[in-house]
């Protein structure tokens, strides 16, 4: 059973604001900034970088239009933007460990790396701002 739970004025702004950052991910994902993306995309990723990009691009707007505006499966598009930022954290390691440069201030090791420390954040953003944890909690204690 899945229950709806109430979320924050401060959630629902965090909310929107990720939501919007990740709309126009998306959208410079299909354009301005495709090919620093593909600096992302490891080499061992059996598709075309190009590709890749491309759908991570296309998801992105899904999850971020959600995020903002399917009020009845937010909790669920905050597991779903988790689960989104995990899968592509390999792309971020690998991008440190090549040395690949990308939008212009991702041009060191250093950046690179401290780059690293804030998919955690990501994470626990999504969860929080669309009140999954609390949906699951709220679910784990019906049962």
């Amino acid at each position: 059973m899945k229950k709806q739970v109430e979320t924050t004025l401060t959630q629902n702004i965090f909310r929107l604001l990720l939501a919007f950052f990740m709309i126009y991910a998306g959208f410079s994902h299909l354009t301005f900034n495709r090919a620093d993306f593909q600096a992302q995309v490891p080499d061992w990723v059996p598709l075309s970088k190009d590709l890749v990009v491309l759908l991570s691009g296309v998801v992105e707007i899904i999850l971020g239009l959600g995020l903002a505006f399917w009020k009845k499966n937010r909790a669920l598009f905050g597991w779903a933007l988790a689960l989104f930022f995990v899968l592509i954290f390999p792309g971020n390691i690998a991008q440190y460990l090549d040395g690949e440069d990308a939008f212009g201030v991702l041009d060191s090791d250093r950046a690179r790396l401290i780059r690293l420390f804030f998919q955690p954040v990501l994470i626990i953003w999504a969860l929080w701002s669309a009140g999954s944890w609390q949906s699951w909690r709220a679910t784990k204690n019906i049962n």
